[in-house]
């Protein structure tokens, strides 16, 4: 292995307030009520706008709560958020190891590049591969083809490592080795249906790996 993808949500950041919240003010806007948090962390992960049509049962009605959420989310939900604990020092050993890093996340680039920043993290990442605002590479498999191409890198070189089996599928259709993490919001069953090659309950667990 040359090249690690990491994904954002659920994988270096824990993003569960900033989401939650933001859906449900969505949701409030559109409809006048809202799950509980707790009842939303599903969410976390996938791509928004497919998340919104199961919760709406209207494509239209969706892409409107899409927009609602990212008024808030833009401005207060993207620093509701926190770093997992030893996620800098896995990143700076595997940098130490002389492994290419990037951001890989259905998230839309503007927001990813900025909660990055935010934790300083930009200087373990070469790069940091998002979806369009239009929803354009929020599929998992596309991105990641994307993001080989552009950056010159070949499959059986790289890993890609992600809390979610659209993180899995991703890695699996692109010929990239799927690694699992356990602390953010998928189950080990989900990972391992999946495909993972392996999952890890902390951060530094995949220094073993790599």
């Amino acid at each position: 292995m040359k090249v690690i993808c990491f994904d954002l949500d659920g994988t270096l950041t824990d993003p569960k307030t900033g989401i939650t919240r933001s859906i449900r003010y969505a949701l409030t806007e559109m409809t006048g009520v809202a799950p509980e948090a707790d009842d939303l962390t599903w969410c976390i992960g996938p791509p928004l706008l497919g998340s919104f049509e199961q919760l709406l049962g209207d494509k239209n009605q969706a892409t409107d709560a899409l927009k609602k959420y990212r008024e808030r989310f833009s401005e207060i939900g993207i620093f509701e958020n926190d770093l997992y604990p030893e996620i800098a020092d896995t990143l700076r050993t595997l940098i130490d190891r002389k492994y290419r890093l990037f951001v890989a996340t259905s998230k839309p680039t503007v927001y990813a590049k900025r909660i990055v920043d935010h934790f300083e993290l930009a200087g373990y990442f070469d790069d940091v591969y998002g979806s369009d605002l239009d929803g354009t590479r929020s599929d998992k498999s596309e991105l990641l083809s994307f993001l080989m191409k552009t950056a010159d890198v070949k499959p059986e070189h790289a890993a890609m490592v992600g809390d979610r089996r659209y993180d899995i599928t991703g890695a699996r259709n692109n010929h990239m080795r799927p690694i699992g993490v356990l602390y953010g919001y998928g189950s080990k069953t989900e990972l391992i249906e999946a495909g993972a090659e392996a999952v890890c309950d902390r951060p530094t667990g995949l220094l073993s790996l790599f």
